[in-house]
């Protein structure tokens, strides 16, 4: 009876999961295509899901699911800019979005008047 416990529960847990959308493997390198936005000032100094304070003027970022502290490359794919940023949030939760960042790093890939651009991101550390 054990034995069968221990299956059913790892077979729940095992359904319970989810596979991420819209990735390919290349090299060992994650790639990902959809849309980017930014904070909203007033989240500037709130805890962000790792324990720091995110700070607007920082190269951070929030991913639904990769690790915190993976630096990752985001390219603007209107004007191939890229910037570097490190994940340190959970995020984006709108539909379509793959990718938070801080206002500065979001800056440097577009005007921050547009809100939200296409992006390619690469795990690159």
């Amino acid at each position: 009876m054990k034995p069968f416990l221990i299956s059913l529960s790892l077979a729940i847990l095992a359904g319970c999961s989810s596979s991420p959308a819209n990735y390919s493997v290349t090299n060992a390198k994650v790639i990902e295509q959809g849309q980017a936005s930014f904070y909203a000032d007033k989240y500037h100094g709130r805890l962000t899901a790792n324990g720091e304070k995110f700070d607007q003027h920082a190269m951070t970022a929030a991913h639904k699911q990769l690790p915190f502290n993976s630096k990752v490359k985001v390219t603007n794919t209107a004007n191939n800019r890229s910037v570097v940023v490190r994940v340190n949030d959970r995020g984006p939760f709108i539909r379509g979005r793959i990718i938070d960042l801080s206002k500065h790093a979001f800056a440097k890939l577009a005007e921050p008047n547009l809100g939200v651009i296409n992006v390619t991101i690469e795990v690159i550390d």
